[in-house]
Formats: structure tokens, sequence, C-alpha cells
């Protein structure tokens, strides 16, 4: 059977042979970092849309804090598959079409991160700190500056 599948590893699931990524990887890589920007800032609007701290989010969905900051502040950082696939459970979207949006999959549908680079460009927050992220600011600045 390999052979008639042309020596191709085989698989099954989410790493099975995919003959789209056969040479279509290198010119996906440069709207990679684009739609990382969208993923981030998804995970961010969907986590402070439910009242989410970092914490509360990475122990619901058994991910890292550190990851979870690097998603949301790194375009160029690639989250890992089990954690994608935490987050789609977690916020009942896609698994598929958030890998996509991720960069770990090439996407199928050229729109979907025109979608996500358009959402992107929408979600930047405009509107005041709230007095929580105010104090957060604050504390951390007298940290920062060395101050007791």
């Amino acid at each position: 059977m390999a052979q008639l599948e042309a020596d191709a590893e085989i698989g099954a699931g989410l790493y099975a042979f995919d003959p789209v990524l056969d040479g279509a990887h290198a010119a996906a890589k440069d709207s990679d970092e684009d739609s990382r920007v969208a993923f981030g800032r998804f995970i961010r609007l969907m986590r402070r849309h439910r009242g989410l701290t970092l914490e509360k989010l990475a122990d619901d969905t058994d991910v890292e804090i550190v990851e979870l900051v690097e998603i949301e502040d790194d375009p160029r950082y690639k989250p890992r598959l089990r954690t994608v696939y935490q987050l789609a459970n977690y916020f009942e979207v896609p698994q598929a079409k958030l890998q996509q949006v991720a960069g770990l999959t090439i996407p199928r549908d050229a729109r979907l991160i025109d979608e996500a680079v358009r959402f992107a460009a929408r979600s930047e927050s405009v509107a005041a700190l709230t007095p929580e992220e105010q104090a957060a600011l604050e504390a951390f600045v007298t940290v920062l500056s060395g101050q007791k």
C-alpha cells in the first residue's frame, strides 16, 4: 500500500499525509504571521468576553500560561497543536479552522485568512483601560521602576 501511495508516510487523524501541503508550504509562510495576529487577538477577545484572566484560561484549558501570553502578544509564536485543540474545544469553535488561523495547517479557503486579517484590524481596542487594568498596569510599573 505504501508503494501505491508513492512511498509517502501513511497516517491517520491530524498527522495524516496531506498532498495539499506538498509545495504549498513555502507560499503559505507569508500569510502565517498575518493569521497568527488574528489568532492571538481572537484568543484575547474571547478570553476577555468571558471575563477570564490568563491564569483562569490556563487552568480551564490545561495550557501553560506562558504559552497563552505568547499567543496573545507575539505574532511570530507558533502555538502547539495540542494548545490550539484545547482552545478550540474550550471556545467551541471548529478545530480545523482554528488550526488554519493559528498557522498550523494550510488554509483551504483563502477567504478565511483574509477575514482573519480583517478581524485583527478591526479588533484593535481603542477603549480606555478598565479600573482593574489600570491598577494592574500601575502595580507593574511600580515593580518595573523598583519602587515599593
